[in-house]
This record gives structure tokens, C-alpha cells and sequence, in this order.
């Protein structure tokens, strides 16, 4: 009995320090990585439960059977096997459905693999996502985190450096090495590559998407700043094997006010950060396409 009961304690003391372990110590700092949390902690949720019950039961068994001379093969027991077959199948259903509500999401799972290949609707897109016959698809309004009007990002990866061009009021503004976005506005990343495959990633901030030649592959996010910073700096990887340089293609996720945000835009039309702007990749990029700049 005796051992019963501290085989019973070990399991209950298992899953309170993992459950414990699995409760976030903070605000997260995009809609990205806290879908991503929430689920994680939801399957946690299930799979702790299941490995106290198979290691309890399995403890229990080499204690009660360690001095059994004589073991004898198990009966069949068509009762147990209905049970563990609709309990896995439960399982299985809820690990499916809480994966595709994230998976769904425009943050997450993003649209892939987008061309257009009918003049009339790249055109039609074009009027939306502004750029031009190159079938960047823009999510619906309603799908986008954050608020206020969405701000579009074509990122470019070429060997081995990014290329952030966005489209303003203004004009066209293109910089390397560094993404500016504002916090909590939607920010829509449509991302591509002029040569061969790369994948963009932000670790902290829950971003990973693969960059194909002549496609666009479009990513959401909406980034959140700590509490009393006016700014943040987040680590940009390619996460995608891509050549002798791959360990140096990186760049910066740089996230700011709103009115850092609008200040920075006009610094770049007016030419004041000239050497961070790069002629735009968008010419490659058509060639790999075949689509018209």
C-alpha cells in the first residue's frame, strides 16, 4: 500500500510541476507566438494526463509482477480494446481540431504558393495589394490581427541578404537589412525570393514562412511592444538552407510607435536614410515570374 500511494504521489507531483512549467510568465509579444503557446499548452494539457496514466500503470505492473515465476499471457479483453480505440480516436479528434484553428489562421498558415494567372483578376488584385500583376493575395480585413489599416510588406530574400519594399502614399519604399513595422497594426508580409529557396523566420515573434521563386507566400502578424518601450529589435533568420552563406543571410525585425513608424516612412521618401535604400529586386523577381513589373 505503501508503495501505491508514493507511486500515486510521484505521478501527481509530475503533472503539477508540468502544468506549472507550461503556464506563460509573460505577455507575448506577437498574435503569432501566442496561437502558437495556446496550443502547445492545450496539447500539453492532454499529453501530461496520458503519460502520468501510462507510467503510473506501468510502475504499477513491474511492482505487482516483479516476483511473478509464472507469467501468463494476457486474455483478450474486447471490452479494454473498444475503450483505448474511441479514447485515441477522441484524442486524436481534439489534437486535429485545435491544430487547424491555428494552422487556419492567416498568421499561422498564411496563403501560399499565390499567382494569378488571369490578366483581369492580377489586375483586380493589383487595385488591393498594389502590386502589380504579381499575385500577391491580400487576406480579408476581418482575418487580419491587430488594428487600423494593414501595412504591406514585400519581402525579397536573394542570396544572401532580405529586401523589405513597401508601398506608400508617397511612393515606393525599398531598405535591406532591417524590417520597420508599427505596433499593433496589422502587418501583411508577402514573401518571395528571386532565386532559389529561402524561408523567412523570427523566432521570438512566431514568424516562418518559405520564400519560392516567382511565388508569394503571405504571412500576418500584429506585434505588440513592452510595456514603457517606444521600440524593439527582433532577430530575422533564414531558416531555409540556402548556400555557403546561409549562416549570414540575417537581417532585423525593428518594431516602433506609430508615429516613429509615419516618421520613419517620411525620413525614407525624403531620401534623409538613402543608404538604406536598394534598387528594387521587383525586376528579378518579374523575370523569375514571368509576370510584367
Amino acid at each position: 500500500m505503501n508503495h501505491r500511494r508514493a507511486v500515486l504521489r510521484a505521478a501527481v507531483g509530475v503533472a503539477l510541476l508540468a502544468l506549472l512549467g507550461a503556464m506563460p510568465a509573460a505577455a507575448q509579444p506577437s498574435v503569432n507566438i501566442e496561437l502558437i503557446n495556446d496550443l502547445n499548452e492545450k496539447l500539453l494539457y492532454v499529453a501530461i494526463p496520458i503519460t502520468v496514466l501510462v507510467e503510473a500503470i506501468l510502475f504499477y505492473t513491474v511492482y505487482k509482477y516483479k516476483d511473478n515465476d509464472d507469467p501468463q499471457p494476457t486474455q483478450e479483453n474486447r471490452r479494454l480494446e473498444i475503450t483505448w480505440t474511441v479514447a485515441t480516436a477522441i484524442i486524436l479528434l481534439f489534437v486535429g481540431f485545435a491544430s487547424y484553428q491555428v494552422l487556419g489562421n492567416v498568421a499561422i498558415g498564411g496563403v501560399t504558393a499565390a499567382t494569378v494567372d488571369d490578366p483581369e483578376v492580377a489586375q483586380q488584385n493589383a487595385e488591393v495589394t498594389h502590386y502589380d500583376g504579381k499575385g500577391a493575395y491580400m487576406p480579408a480585413a476581418s482575418d487580419l490581427p491587430g488594428e487600423g489599416d494593414p501595412v504591406q510588406v514585400e519581402v525579397v530574400a536573394k542570396k544572401y541578404f532580405w529586401t523589405y519594399n513597401y508601398t506608400t502614399d508617397g511612393g515606393q519604399v525599398s531598405t535591406t537589412g532591417t524590417m520597420v513595422i508599427p505596433e499593433n497594426r496589422p502587418v501583411v508580409m508577402h514573401v518571395t525570393s528571386t532565386d532559389w529557396l529561402h524561408a523567412v523566420h523570427v523566432p521570438k515573434l512566431g514568424l516562418k514562412q518559405d520564400a519560392f521563386p516567382g511565388h508569394y507566400n503571405t504571412i500576418a502578424t500584429a506585434v505588440t511592444l513592452p510595456e514603457g518601450q517606444d521600440e524593439q529589435s527582433y532577430q530575422l533568420y533564414c531558416a531555409e538552407y540556402c548556400g555557403s552563406g546561409h549562416s549570414g543571410m540575417l537581417g532585423k525585425v525593428r518594431v516602433v510607435s506609430e508615429e516613429q513608424y509615419e516618421q520613419w516612412k517620411q525620413d525614407q521618401l525624403s531620401g534623409d536614410s538613402s543608404a538604406d535604400i536598394e534598387p528594387n529586386p521587383r525586376e528579378n523577381l518579374a523575370g523569375v515570374s514571368g509576370g510584367a513589373a
